[in-house]
């Protein structure tokens, strides 16, 4: 009895416990400013950002920066506030985009005479073509146009009558890849350099209205194509103005960046309201990890001592189910074991059937859910109508059963509100949860495998949300707990810059991944090559990627390792390294990569194999695949020394013979073969290995000595390169190149840093973050660190490209060169992992 009053006692304490805890005060506040902010994420396909410095500046995207659109309100007193993205346009169509109508158009592959995008230009030997124009990877294209460093010049032509440009709001919307440039009747309304967007809508200032005309107009566009997809589709449309809209916006205080949540305060006249946007992506905890639903929270509290009738309003639409527009949806609302929800999903549910990269997913079923009681509610129905119900009397609109959508402009709303009565300046709060169900995740190795949180079938995606419910409080406060460590940890190894750095990260990382088991159960962990090429499991972004796995949980990295060992143990890779690569993501059936990476790939599975061995103290996962670690390491030992003509991971850079960084890789895979074989006790090999990576690294320091640096390339004089694949030297203790290498390049790279951090080598002026924090965490002390580190945290403060952290950028000017919302800056967690390594030892 004593016992079990003692086991009661402490139940309480920690219910008291979490009660106590602020769940709507950050646990650490950050002055970072994130280039887009994780709003609900979980995997590469539901992955909702804000690319604003206000959360309602504008509407929530996917990474790729197609539209997944939450929209948020709060009304005090019978006024609303806008505090979540923004309202959709009411449009009707002057000149459709191909979402309505494949319209056509003029076009030149080649530089036109002066004034062609004037209204009165002859176009008459111009080809014609139906919209939109570009690769036949993208969506609608009906005329190609394609190929590295390619223009388009086009001309589309079109009546307008009965303008009222006095009363009517006139918007231009454009799509395009890459750089775009757009005119009205001969005036210039967009230049956006290089960049690709999807949908923008852009309202046409008085001057530029009053260019349009009754009768002929045209509008003439020029896009020029870099590399990858190309694309062009264009519209104008009036807005109709009897629709209600949130046009009223709160006033945003702070945000605030954490591991797991994102905290935002604004002022909605004489209240204040926190809101917590968290994904419980616990890394310790796999079936959270793997749980595709996020959890919104908030809080009201009167400002000024008196009470106020509130209530509060979040919505999405099926868009978050579709990867275009012009894909049928069906919605539905229900209730299930005291949740109300409604759900959309495609009609087709097309399931694993689209691979590739900038896409997004089209099977699967999208959740909003709410507790039901407490004045919280749920509904579908029209989109405006919806909005009208709520700014009218704080309700939802009448909810239809059934909504099946066959035109982009008819997508209903699915809406929460929340009506919390009176509240006062001690507040009230609430949470709601929104969630994904893609039935079947990833397909490996021609079988289609579920979510690892549904456990093969046993755990539906209602037992989820009634698990995530039930424990609100005490997940909320391992969140938090996740939170602080991340922050602290980071905050002790490298100091506060790099703690805002690595918390502003920690999202992006896991949210590009998939956890799943194969049909043996082993446990896998696939990434997505978001921006890239969307390739499934890239071993060369397992590599950058390991030090948040290996600090953490280093079955997530073993995890992502298994399925390339199997590979090649299955026979189906029989080449004497790794595959590159698994597939295009969702379907992980073999390599489609058009190259191998040798030494690359060899070497990143060896020291990996190695690092593991060494976090867990043991050589027993590695045991098992030894005569496959024997083979890529003997082919390390036979051409790492000086490389061929290969690729490294920087494979954008091209291919680069005699490559000093990718010699030091072999010669650390070497090192840690020989490290895994004394694990194991097979001390003659041990020595036979060492001894060879030691000998291979004297004659690297010759072959690469440069007298105040290391070369790029042993053949190439006057050149330098970030020497990152050395870490594991220092990490290791092993100390393998002699004459101080690793001190000779740090005081060499602080003579090369620019404005936004330490170009990658001689070459250009662009780097790869990732790679920077590895190299950084190469220095002797904090304070060198910190020169590193500071202008890192600048870009990411300052960038204009506002997407997930892009890890290849411009060190002169800050831009994004390619790739954002990848995995790779997991490698951030490099100097966490060197403390922690260091602790060990």
């Amino acid at each position: 009895m004593k016992k079990l009053l003692a086991v009661i006692a402490f139940s309480v304490g920690i219910v008291a416990n979490i009660q106590a805890i602020d769940l709507f005060k950050p646990v650490k506040e950050t002055a970072l400013r994130a280039p887009s902010v994780p709003i609900v994420v979980s995997d590469p396909y539901f992955s909702i950002w804000s690319p604003y410095d206000e959360l309602m500046e504008g509407s929530t995207e996917h990474w790729t920066s197609a539209k997944k659109p939450l929209l948020g309100a709060l009304r005090v007193d019978g006024k609303v506030y806008r505090f979540l993205g923004k309202d959709r346009f009411n449009l009707t169509a002057i000149a459709p985009m191909t979402n309505v109508e494949r319209w056509e158009a003029t076009y030149t592959n080649t530089l036109p005479k002066t004034g062609w995008q004037e209204s009165q230009f002859d176009d008459s030997s111009w080809n014609k073509g139906k919209a939109a124009f570009g690769s036949r990877d993208m969506p609608r294209v009906h005329t190609d146009w394609k190929g590295e460093n390619t223009d388009i010049y086009i001309r589309r032509t079109f009546e307008c009558n009965n303008l009222n440009l006095e009363t009517e709001d006139i918007y231009l919307t454009y799509s395009h890849d890459d750089v775009f440039e757009l005119y009205l009747n001969g005036e210039k309304l967009v230049s956006t350099g290089l960049t690709w967007k999807d949908n923008v809508s852009f309202k046409l200032p008085d001057a530029a209205k009053k260019k349009l005309r009754n009768g002929k107009n045209v509008i003439a566009a020029h896009c020029h194509n870099t590399t990858g997809g190309s694309y062009v589709d264009f519209g104008l449309f009036r807005e109709k103005k009897s629709a209600v809209k949130f046009t009223n916006e709160a006033i945003q205080q702070s945000v605030h960046v954490l591991a797991t949540s994102s905290y935002y305060t604004f002022t909605c006249g004489p209240v204040e309201l926190d809101v917590v946007f968290t994904a419980p992506q616990l890394i310790d905890d796999l079936d959270l990890l793997s749980t595709p639903i996020n959890y919104i929270s908030y809080r009201v509290r009167s400002l000024d001592k008196k009470e106020h009738d509130v209530q509060l309003y979040v919505e999405t639409t099926p868009e978050l189910t579709v990867n275009e527009g012009t894909q049928p949806t069906v919605a539905r609302t229900f209730s299930k074991s005291g949740i109300s929800y409604v759900e959309a999903g495609s009609i087709d549910q097309p399931i694993c059937a689209r691979q590739g990269d900038l896409i997004c997913a089209d099977w699967g079923y999208a959740y909003l859910a709410s507790v039901n009681g407490s004045g919280r509610s749920v509904s579908l129905g029209d989109y405006f109508g919806m909005k009208e119900a709520f700014v009218r009397n704080g309700s939802l609109a009448p909810s239809t059963t059934k909504w099946t959508t066959r035109k982009e402009e008819n997508n209903p709303a699915m809406a929460y509100v929340h009506n919390l009565g009176s509240v006062s300046k001690d507040g009230k709060d609430g949470f709601m949860m929104i969630g994904y169900d893609d039935i079947y995740s990833i397909e490996y190795m021609y079988e289609k495998r579920m979510g690892y949180w549904k456990h093969d079938g046993k755990v539906s995606i209602f037992d989820a949300f009634e698990k995530l419910r039930d424990n609100y409080q005490s997940i909320m406060s391992r969140c938090r707990a996740l939170d602080e460590q991340i922050y602290d940890d980071a905050e002790k190894a490298g100091g506060k810059k790099y703690a805002e750095i690595c918390s502003a990260s920690y999202r992006q990382v896991i949210s590009a991944h998939k956890l799943f088991t194969d049909k043996d159960g082993n446990l896998l962990w696939f990434s997505k090559e978001n921006n890239s090429n969307g390739c499934v499991n890239t071993v060369d972004l397992t590599y950058p990627s390991a030090p948040l796995f290996l600090v953490y949980n280093p079955d997530l990295e073993k995890a992502m390792m298994t399925s390339i060992f199997e590979y090649s143990a299955s026979g189906r890779w029989n080449k004497p390294f790794p595959a590159h690569d698994l597939g295009t993501y969702p379907i992980a059936n073999g390599q489609v990569y058009g190259g191998d990476m040798p030494i690359e790939e060899g070497g990143n599975m060896v020291i990996l194999a190695a690092a593991i061995s060494k976090i867990e103290g043991n050589a027993d996962y590695v045991k098992k695949y030894w005569d496959i670690l024997t083979i890529w390491t003997n082919y390390l030992v036979e051409y790492g020394q000086d490389p061929e003509n290969q690729l490294c991971t920087d494979d954008f850079a091209g291919h680069w013979a005699h490559n000093a960084n990718l010699s030091i890789k072999a010669i650390m895979g070497v090192a840690g073969y020989s490290e895994m074989a004394r694990m194991l006790g097979w001390n003659d090999i041990a020595d036979k290995y060492a001894t060879i990576a030691r000998n291979m690294a004297v004659k690297w320091e010759q072959m690469a000595n440069e007298g105040d640096h290391y070369r790029l390339a042993f053949d190439r004089q006057n050149t330098w390169s970030q020497k990152y694949n050395m870490i594991w030297d220092k990490m290791w203790n092993l100390n393998l190149f002699p004459n101080n290498v690793i001190n000779t390049e740090i005081n060499y790279y602080l003579t090369k840093q620019n404005t936004y951090g330490l170009p990658l080598d001689s070459r250009r002026d662009y780097s790869k973050s990732d790679w920077i924090m590895w190299t950084a965490a190469m220095s002797s002390d904090q304070a060198t660190f910190e020169k590193f580190i500071d202008p890192l945290y600048k870009y990411i403060n300052e960038t204009q490209t506002r997407v997930p952290i892009s890890d290849w950028h411009e060190t002169q000017t800050g831009k994004m060169t390619g790739f954002k919302a990848r995995s790779v800056i997991g490698g951030y967690w490099m100097k966490v992992l060197m403390e922690k390594c260091s602790k060990a030892s």
